[in-house]
């Protein structure tokens, strides 16, 4: 049998081994690749962190905002607006605004009521002169049988609560509850 020689070139001492590593470049993309998953991850994370705080920090507001339970305007014998009566059920205090710039006397209070029917008016308080802004203590027991308000000057101080209003009421308004 014929010996054949193997004609195939014998490597060098001199030539390099081919590389089967990955290249430069590759390692270079792969590198920032994940630099840019990283902070993708990390901005995720951050913006879930600030929507639940903000979530957190509405909620909170939602608790504490009043809301109007209660609501009545007060008109004058013209039917204009006078007094806006509301009422938050939280705080068990009615809030009365001043519509109109009528200012009761040196020696006159002005005293609110609530009234139901032919029932016996119930006095909710007297209002102090000259703001525009006041509370009174009124809770939803005081308000659940009334279906109306009234405003009536009194002397000074206001009359006992036992003895009902001396002069007629010089505002009226219904009362209008928020349905549940």
């Amino acid at each position: 049998m014929p010996q054949f020689e193997n004609t195939a070139p014998s490597p060098s001492p001199t030539s390099s081994p081919t590389s089967r590593g990955v290249s430069g470049w590759w390692r270079a993309l792969s590198i920032a690749l994940l630099i840019v998953l990283g902070l993708g991850l990390a901005s995720a994370i951050s913006m879930y962190e600030q929507f639940k705080a903000q979530l957190e920090h509405m909620q909170t507001q939602l608790q504490t905002v009043p809301q109007i339970k209660t609501i009545s305007v007060l008109a004058d014998k013209e039917h204009a607006p006078a007094i806006l009566v509301t009422q938050d059920p939280q705080d068990t205090t009615l809030q009365l605004q001043r519509l109109n710039s009528v200012v009761e006397g040196p020696e006159d209070s002005m005293q609110l009521w609530a009234l139901s029917g032919d029932n016996r008016p119930v006095s909710l308080g007297v209002l102090s002169p000259k703001l525009t802004m006041q509370r009174l203590n009124a809770t939803d027991k005081d308000l659940d049988t009334m279906d109306r308000l009234a405003i009536s000057v009194e002397n000074r101080g206001g009359v006992s609560p036992l003895q009902g209003p001396r002069l007629p009421y010089l505002y009226q308004g219904a009362i209008v509850r928020k349905a549940r």
